[in-house]
């Protein structure tokens, strides 16, 4: 199975879990590294690689971050890059995680799983249309 783990900025990980194990259920191999205030970059690069080691027996690691060029997505591809079976996302939205967390079930390709989460995030950002509905007079008066 391909590990997964969630990262970002302040309680962006921690978030998204909380709402992917309400939707998803709890998930096996799956981590999240949280960015707090607090950390520092080593900090954070320490978290994630603890993280990292935690999924290490996986088919391969996919990593969501929030912002890309944001610190959480630099150090995890610093972090990661080395291992060599990790992909790194950014831009990570709930729709994208719940779907990747649901299709690695069947889909052990890092690079399928990959692309999947980047084809599901985009589909998944829509606007609402609000279309104005006319009220029509039923004949029986009411």
């Amino acid at each position: 199975m391909i590990g997964l783990l969630v990262t970002g900025h302040a309680n962006f990980g921690s978030g998204l879990t909380s709402s992917l194990n309400l939707i998803a259920g709890e998930q096996q191999q799956y981590q999240y590294v949280d960015f707090l205030p607090t950390y520092s970059m080593d900090d954070l690069a320490r978290e994630l690689t603890r993280a990292m080691d935690a999924l290490q027996d996986c088919e391969g690691i996919l990593v969501f971050s929030d912002l890309p060029g944001g610190t959480p997505f630099k150090t995890a591809v610093e972090v990661g890059f080395p291992r060599g079976n990790v992909r790194v996302i950014a831009g990570t939205n709930l729709p994208m995680v719940v779907e990747i967390a649901m299709s690695r079930k069947f889909i052990n390709d890092l690079e399928t799983l990959a692309q999947t989460a980047l084809e599901t995030g985009k589909e998944s950002i829509v606007p609402y249309e609000f279309k104005k509905v006319e009220q029509q007079e039923s004949e029986d008066g009411i």
